[in-house]
């Protein structure tokens, strides 16, 4: 018989811990990533270049509606492990069923409420004559379905608060083979197009909760029978909000920052353009690499933290930063030797090639600090600092506006190049800057372990 997802929590070594936490998460991110090229693909068979951009303005809906999924699934998920790791299993159920019963709450209120806003929405978006009728066809579906994708995200997180990566993994698997399934059926057959696109990622997200809620229900070793639970004290709500209200700030302000991006690279031609998009297509193997391993690795922290085994945390810890540094240092380091046969790769057209040398060059090194400040990030969520969670999440989002307007106005292409480089750097300043107390209160057994149900605090 196999060992139970607790025991990797608890006991297991430190390296066979984050493998079977964080291999798994780093496989299923890959599979996110195949399934968000797939609806593109099926509607670029169509051959409709207004449909292509109609489903590619659309993109801002799915990080909208993963934020809201997020809000409980990061900060419910985290919450719980910290629970199970101080004992308290009935209480995470309680925070589960608030978690599953508000995402669906809020998602069907939000599709609602945009109904009556999609057509401000869709120009907001970029929508114009052309694409306009399919813009609102395909977000009008999205947004009315969207409660599927924001309970998906959350209960896929939920799923891995015990330590259920490979389930977590299934569920991301049953997405990308339900959607092909369907696209093809939709898209191709019956000519739905751009409202069998989305009818196809709504489906795929229920296929996912329906295995999730099977699992919880069914196989869970802490969570069985969450769904009776509903009702959860204000106080017990706070720690869910405070950590993920983070997530809604991420991934508010990376649709900013995406719009502003290109709004900027635009002045310069179609080659920066296409530099940029080469380059951050490149850097998306490690950034998911090291996002697969600090996530896969959040439920290990938390429940180190929650049952004060500061030594475990600490081994934890010290393995993440190696082999995060490992992978995005040695990745950017053999990429930039032979960034000149990388970019050939992907286009032969020189003026791409000399833009994209500088714009990658950046971007191996933004790739550096990014999977640093995530590992920061996932500590300080996993021990419940909603403070420094919250100003992470304010420097690599709401920072970025600035410091792109600033260097662009000042130093043109250059600036905006190196922009997000250098809003990572000061990301990754201020996660070292935080983590050297937390260091200092881990070694001497002084962190707080927030538990909002004790009249007193514990301390790890």
């Amino acid at each position: 018989m196999g060992k139970s997802n607790i025991y990797y929590l608890k006991e297991a070594p430190i390296r066979k811990a984050i493998a079977h936490l964080s291999i798994p998460m780093m496989i299923g991110i890959s599979a996110t990533t195949i399934y968000n090229l797939i609806n593109a693909f099926f509607i670029g068979l169509i051959h409709d270049t207004n449909m292509m951009s109609a489903i590619t303005l659309g993109l801002p809906i799915t990080i909208i509606l993963m934020a809201v999924g997020n809000l409980f699934g990061v900060g419910g998920g985290t919450f719980i492990t910290r629970l199970l790791g101080s004992g308290e299993q009935e209480k995470g159920k309680n925070v589960a069923g608030y978690s599953f019963y508000m995402s669906i709450i809020i998602g069907i209120l939000l599709g609602i409420v945009m109904c009556f806003f999609l057509t401000p929405f869709v120009h907001l978006l970029g929508a114009d004559a052309g694409t306009i009728l399919y813009t609102k066809q395909y977000s009008a579906v999205l947004f009315l379905g969207g409660f599927s994708l924001i309970l998906n995200f959350a209960l896929e997180q939920l799923v891995r608060s015990e330590g259920a990566s490979k389930e977590s993994m299934y569920g991301m698997f049953i997405s990308v083979a339900v959607s092909i399934m369907f696209d093809i059926l939709l898209i191709l057959v019956l000519n739905l197009h751009v409202i069998g696109a989305a009818l196809s990622i709504v489906i795929a997200n229920i296929a996912s909760i329906i295995y999730y809620v099977w699992f919880l229900e069914t196989r869970s070793e802490s969570l069985r029978g969450f769904m009776k639970h509903f009702q959860l004290k204000i106080k017990d709500q706070f720690e869910i909000y405070k950590i993920g209200i983070a997530e809604i700030f991420k991934s508010g302000f990376m649709i900013v920052t995406t719009l502003l991006l290109n709004n900027f690279a635009v002045e310069y031609g179609n080659n920066v353009v296409a530099s940029f998009g080469i380059a951050l297509r490149i850097t998306q193997l490690p950034e998911f690499l090291t996002m697969g391993l600090f996530l896969g690795a959040i439920p290990l922290f938390a429940y180190s933290f929650a049952s004060k085994n500061t030594t475990r945390l600490k081994a934890a810890l010290k393995e993440l930063t190696l082999w995060i540094g490992g992978i995005s240092i040695v990745f950017a380091v053999l990429v930039y030797l032979f960034r000149v046969p990388v970019l050939n790769l992907f286009t032969n057209d020189q003026a791409v090639i000399q833009a994209g040398l500088m714009i990658l060059t950046a971007q191996l090194i933004s790739s550096v600090f990014n999977g640093f400040s995530g590992l920061f990030t996932g500590i300080f969520e996993a021990s419940g600092q909603g403070a420094q969670t919250g100003v992470m999440a304010i420097i690599q989002g709401v920072l970025f506006i600035p410091v792109v307007i600033v260097l662009h106005y000042y130093f043109g292409l250059t600036g905006l190049i190196w922009s997000m480089t250098i809003t990572e750097g000061i990301a990754f300043v201020a996660g070292i800057l935080m983590m050297i107390p937390y260091l200092v209160k881990l070694n001497n057994n002084r962190l707080i372990v927030e538990n909002p149900s004790d009249s007193s605090s514990q301390t790890a």
